[in-house]
């Protein structure tokens, strides 16, 4: 598969929705994911991200905007021990929940399908790392509807061991803008990460879709030492 300018991707689509970038520095010395949110409407771009003892969440920027918080309202990030869940919706409790239950990624995520959000019926989204003694893999899924039919939900999972240095996977909800949104098709994309915390957030926040994009979350892990840097950039303040 060919390698990515994640830059470039991004830059290409106006609407890839929800995204998650996870992969390796090109140095090898860190775990590292990012996750974006966008927002056509006002419900949807009326929202921060906010850090929490675990994790983030979403948060109304203007609680007196806020008109469905269904589907846009949960926590994108939560640790597990040494595990760190990465999902666009509120599947990242259930994989919290079932895993302390010793369940697995994908054994946990059988219990849910696509978003309830006829007629688009949005891809759920879901990456988990796992870094521990000086060793990190990862894993994504997705759940989608049969090319819109909501009567057949495809189940997806990647699992990546011994990742490679500089190089991630990315996996959004949409192919691109559309009525209805178009889901995201085929395994997830292989793109190029670099060293720098700062260079990355930077880079993707400005490939988003300026009239789009809403709020930015990206995470350095240490893999020896499991020390942990993070950047949250959000379009709007509460």
């Amino acid at each position: 598969m060919k390698t990515l300018d994640i830059y470039e991707e991004l830059k290409g689509n106006s609407y890839p929705g929800r995204g998650i970038v996870i992969g390796k520095s090109a140095d090898g010395k860190s775990a590292v994911t990012a996750y974006f949110i966008m927002g056509r409407s006002v419900n949807s771009r009326n929202r921060v991200f906010t850090e929490t003892a675990d994790g983030i969440r979403t948060e109304a920027a203007d609680p007196s905007k806020l008109s469905d918080p269904h589907l846009i309202i949960y926590a994108p990030v939560r640790k597990l021990g040494n595990k760190t869940i990465v999902t666009n919706g509120d599947q990242t409790d259930t994989i919290y929940e079932l895993m302390d239950k010793q369940q697995t990624f994908e054994q946990s995520l059988r219990t849910r399908e696509y978003e309830d959000d006829a007629p688009n019926y949005t891809p759920r989204i879901s990456g988990i790392m796992h870094v521990e003694n000086g060793t990190y893999n990862y894993a994504m899924s997705i759940l989608k509807s049969a090319d819109g039919d909501p009567s057949s939900c495809q189940r997806f999972t990647f699992a990546y061991a011994n990742p490679v240095s500089g190089i991630g996977h990315f996996i959004h909800t949409y192919m691109g803008d559309g009525s209805p949104l178009p889901s995201f098709e085929g395994e997830p994309k292989k793109v190029n990460i670099p060293d720098d915390i700062d260079e990355f957030t930077d880079g993707l926040w400005n490939a988003l879709n300026e009239d789009n994009k809403v709020s930015l979350f990206v995470r350095y892990i240490d893999i020896a030492t499991g020390a942990e840097k993070t950047k949250v950039v959000n379009k709007y303040t509460k």
